[in-house]
């Protein structure tokens, strides 16, 4: 198995954004000599917590303190950005890291978000649709190329730079739901799966994207597949209890964090959780516990087809236990 971090850089309560970006970025160097393999950064605005919001710059600068780790998105909403400015964005990352960007792209689900852009939620499929395609023109095109579409018109352009890995760099979706995962295998994506659902739910989630994917005619690798986790390390059965806890905290935050809804009245946060069944929620899917029992959940995990995981919220001293007492199990 191989191993990430998820996430970003966060003000939170105590640090200012100038000491959070730094503290982070010097993790991400460590994190790689420990031997994690990749940081994943995710887009938000506006929370009022500093949560990072323009990522790729972020991963930019990683590039120039890393040597070896995959850097990507995960995932930059499509539908708020010009998608000939995220073509050079994205393909400038990607020289400069020497080739290593994962770019992450998804539609977004906080319903303040798109009111701040002053982008209607109900057009972001469309908007992300289009916004893909002129994506795979741009990088595609020998030379020059106009697109006029509902959303975008470019007349007479041409992308600069070009990336290293042709003919882009890889294109990674999250999905949680099974017609989003068929999606992103029957369209060639690589596949986000998050730290909600439950170890069962990923294998069955790993499941439907590979057959999706093999039916498509794209060839299936567990490498197209990385599951966020949390990392709750404990040593005692007191401080498990304290960092189950911590993670059912953060599944509340993640339900409360758009009130959106569907046309059938149901949450359209894909992080939504029954607020009655959380602490069960939490307890069937962080890598919780003493070394000896995170050994355990991962095995489940990679049984379920995962080879790939990343973790939310660690710090770095988790990071450090983790790569002496529970990477080796792995090598």
């Amino acid at each position: 198995m191989r191993f990430g971090l998820f996430g970003g850089p966060s003000r939170g309560d105590s640090h200012s954004d100038a000491d959070a970006y730094g503290r982070y970025a010097d993790m991400v160097v460590e994190a790689e000599q420990l031997g994690f393999t990749g940081a994943y950064l995710v887009e938000h605005h506006f929370t009022g917590r500093g949560q990072i919001s323009s990522s790729l710059t972020m991963l930019a600068y990683l590039a120039a303190r890393t040597s070896s780790m995959r850097l990507g998105s995960a995932v930059v909403v499509v539908p708020w950005h010009n998608p000939l400015l995220l073509a050079e964005q994205a393909a400038t990352v990607d020289v400069l890291s020497g080739g290593r960007l994962d770019l992450g792209v998804g539609r977004g689900y906080r319903d303040y978000e798109f009111t701040g852009f002053g982008v209607a939620q109900d057009e972001a499929g469309a908007r992300f649709d289009e916004a893909i395609a002129v994506l795979r023109r741009a990088w595609a095109s020998d030379g020059r190329f106009s697109h006029h579409g509902p959303t975008w018109d470019f007349e007479d352009v041409v992308v600069e730079p070009r990336p290293i890995q042709q003919p882009h760099p890889p294109l990674w979706m999250g999905a949680g739901s099974p017609a989003s995962i068929e999606r992103a295998g029957r369209e060639g994506y690589r596949l986000f799966l998050d730290q909600v659902g439950s170890f069962e739910l990923t294998a069955e989630r790993v499941a439907t994207y590979r057959a999706a994917r093999e039916t498509a005619g794209f060839a299936y690798s567990p490498s197209d597949v990385a599951v966020t986790r949390a990392l709750r390390i404990a040593h005692t059965s007191d401080e498990r209890d304290q960092q189950l806890e911590r993670h059912v905290a953060t599944l509340t935050t993640l339900a409360e964090s758009s009130n959106a809804t569907t046309a059938d009245g149901r949450s359209a946060n894909p992080f939504h959780s029954p607020a009655d069944s959380r602490r069960e929620a939490a307890e069937a899917s962080a890598i919780l516990g003493t070394p000896e029992e995170c050994i355990e959940r991962l095995r489940v995990l990679e049984e379920g087809g995962v080879e790939q995981v990343l973790f939310a919220g660690a710090t770095i001293e988790d990071l450090r236990f983790f790569a002496a007492e529970v990477m080796p199990a792995f090598a």
